[in-house]
């Protein structure tokens, strides 16, 4: 064969590898979720591309066989060029050479470093191509296959098809940080993945915050309840907070306050929904919706009252913190200074963990930073009580017989060795 031949028909073997190669990097890398929208909006070779990608294994098979084809065919036909040119074993060793740079650098490196910038344009570029090419190599798909699935028959692993709930957090922080999504989009998906995890002792409103009415209190002062409070409903007790019989609607009372009326409290109670510590939020929020009530009773083991949880608790947790012009913003972080801050007792654990940048595996029973301090104090702690826990330094600034109310936490320099 002529020497200008071989030239020429080595430059299009290169380029059918780096059709490949490309080829290659783009079915394994593009988007399956931007290509569903635009085969959704009518576009046929989306269609294609996400129908060739179904079946993996055969698009893949076909793509190896090809590029080896021509890679082989490349350097056989290179080995012969450098042959007439430079004798037998010196054309060995330059084809040898040359081919393998020209082929990792045109062959595969460039053109999977481009492909790997617009995958979805090229797959479906070249989807009528491989498709083409599919059809042709059918019997040594199904030779190469056959061969393929008697081994993996004998070297089966574990089914990794599914994604787990951190995975798929992990997915939105990367979008996130790629600048594919904003924010409140990324908080907003990352709520609601985390949403059918979170228990109802995690959000509820405990007892001793529980603003609740006694059935025979007189009206004036529940009407400076909800006037001093700002809430549109109240638990309504008879006899204790343990025994809550029903949720008193400001409305209802309203009525009754100034029409000055015969009805009694009882007559316009709420129907109460109980629920325990334990329960999802998720399904508490549809047995709420099914009752139509915007309120649950917590109850403890022992039948008393734990606190109470409501429907505004809840979406709260998928969309963030609901102020109305009643709400004062509660501030449980005040910074001293870069080293120092003060937390509020009630604030949530493992926000605090986060907002300190710890990486806390333990789980624990309590939801607070005051049960956090008490659990590590082993104690009712009392002002000036301190301990360590990973790089802070806790001390208590302010307690009562009850709980802790405020701590200092003081960020040391570095971890413990035991614990970096």
């Amino acid at each position: 064969m002529d020497n200008n031949v071989i030239i020429i028909v080595l430059v299009i073997l290169v380029s059918l590898s780096a059709f490949f190669s490309a080829t290659e990097t783009a079915f394994s890398s593009f988007n399956k979720i931007k290509l569903k929208n635009l085969a959704n909006d009518g576009n046929k070779r989306a269609a294609r591309a996400l129908a060739l990608s179904e079946n993996y294994a055969k698009l893949i098979s076909t793509i190896l066989i090809g590029n080896n084809i021509v890679n082989i065919s490349a350097s056989s036909l290179a080995t012969v060029l450098f042959v007439n040119l430079l004798g037998q074993e010196l054309g060995v060793t330059y084809s040898t050479i040359i081919m393998t740079i020209i082929v990792l650098i045109f062959g595969e490196i460039s053109p999977k470093s481009i492909a790997k910038y617009f995958p979805e344009k090229y797959a479906m570029a070249v989807a009528p191509v491989i498709s083409l090419l599919v059809t042709i190599f059918r019997p040594l798909n199904w030779f190469f296959n056959s061969i393929t699935n008697l081994f993996t028959h004998f070297f089966k692993g574990e089914n990794t098809d599914s994604y787990s709930s951190d995975e798929f957090i992990t997915i939105v922080e990367e979008a996130h940080n790629e600048g594919d999504m904003d924010e409140h989009e990324a908080s907003l998906l990352t709520n609601a993945i985390e949403f059918n995890d979170l228990e109802v002792k995690e959000i509820l409103t405990p007892r001793v915050d529980v603003v609740a009415a006694e059935i025979n209190m007189p009206y004036q002062e529940i009407e400076k309840m909800y006037r001093e409070n700002g809430y549109s409903r109240l638990p309504i007790y008879e006899g204790n907070i343990d025994n809550i019989i029903g949720v008193l609607h400001e409305k209802d009372f309203y009525y009754i306050f100034y029409n000055n009326t015969k009805t009694s409290l009882r007559q316009v109670l709420g129907n109460l929904v109980y629920t325990s510590p334990q329960v999802k939020v998720s399904l508490l929020l549809r047995q709420l919706q099914m009752n139509k009530s915007h309120m649950a009773i917590v109850i403890d083991e022992f039948g008393g009252t734990a606190g109470i949880i409501t429907m505004e608790d809840i979406l709260e947790e998928l969309v963030g913190e609901i102020y109305d012009e009643h709400d004062v913003i509660e501030e449980y972080y005040k910074k001293i200074d870069d080293k120092t801050y003060l937390v509020k007792g009630d604030c949530d654990i493992d926000d605090m963990f986060q907002y300190f940048h710890l990486s806390v595996k333990e789980e624990y029973d309590f939801v607070t930073t005051s049960g956090w301090v008490i659990h590590n104090l082993d104690c009712m702690p009392k002002v000036g009580m301190a301990f360590d826990f990973m790089n802070l330094h806790v001390t208590v600034t302010d307690a009562d017989a009850k709980k802790v109310n405020v701590i200092k936490v003081e960020i040391k320099d570095e971890l413990p060795k035991d614990l970096s």
